[in-house]
Formats: C-alpha cells, sequence, structure tokens
C-alpha cells in the first residue's frame, strides 16, 4: 500500500460514523448489511449514510453489491489487511519478539 492510499484510508476512518459503520460491517462479516438497516442501527438519516458509506468505499474499505432493491455493504477485509499491514509493517525495529504481543491480540478476532 502506497502512503497516499493508506491517509485516505485512515482519513476515511477518522470520522465517528464512518468508524461506526466500518466496525458494524466487519462484525457482520461475511454477510454484510443493506445500507438502510445500517443507517437505522446507527441512528443516521439514510442519506447521510449513503455520503459516509460511499467515501468508506472510495478509500477501499468496504464493499457494496445490489441484492433485489437493496445496496448490500460488506468490509473489504483485503483492503483492511493492507491498511494494518502498512501500519505495523516496520514494526519494532526488525525484532519480532516486540510485536508477539501486538500478534497475539490479533489472533483470537480472526
Amino acid at each position: 500500500m502506497e502512503t497516499k492510499t493508506a491517509i485516505t484510508a485512515l482519513g476515511a476512518l477518522a470520522q465517528a460514523t464512518r468508524l461506526d459503520s466500518f466496525r458494524l460491517l466487519v462484525r457482520h462479516e461475511p454477510a454484510g448489511l443493506a445500507a438502510g438497516e445500517i443507517a437505522r442501527l446507527l441512528d443516521v438519516p439514510q442519506n447521510t449514510m449513503s455520503a459516509h458509506l460511499a467515501i468508506l468505499a472510495r478509500a477501499g474499505l468496504v464493499r457494496s453489491e445490489r441484492r433485489s432493491r437493496s445496496i448490500v455493504y460488506r468490509a473489504d477485509l483485503d483492503g483492511l489487511r493492507a491498511l494494518t499491514l502498512f501500519l505495523v509493517k516496520d514494526c519494532c525495529a526488525g525484532k519480532p519478539e516486540l510485536c508477539a504481543p501486538l500478534i497475539a491480540e490479533l489472533t483470537p478476532c480472526c
């Protein structure tokens, strides 16, 4: 991942509703959620939620697909993985034992 792409993704997550939306979608993998359901669960107007989801999509953090009359959004786990790796790529100055606690924290969730 390039620095500019990482900045775009981090910027997209640097807003409360977008961060909440992304975390909600991560919890609902792999099925995803319809845009209206995301708006309802987060108590956000649908048109506002659409704008937030568009920003997350442009940042490579969510994907959408049409299912009948709904648009279902899913977290883009490849985008999340790339961003996470970008952030920790040079972790601990080449001393993997220092990164072990971070890896241990991530392992149970996946």
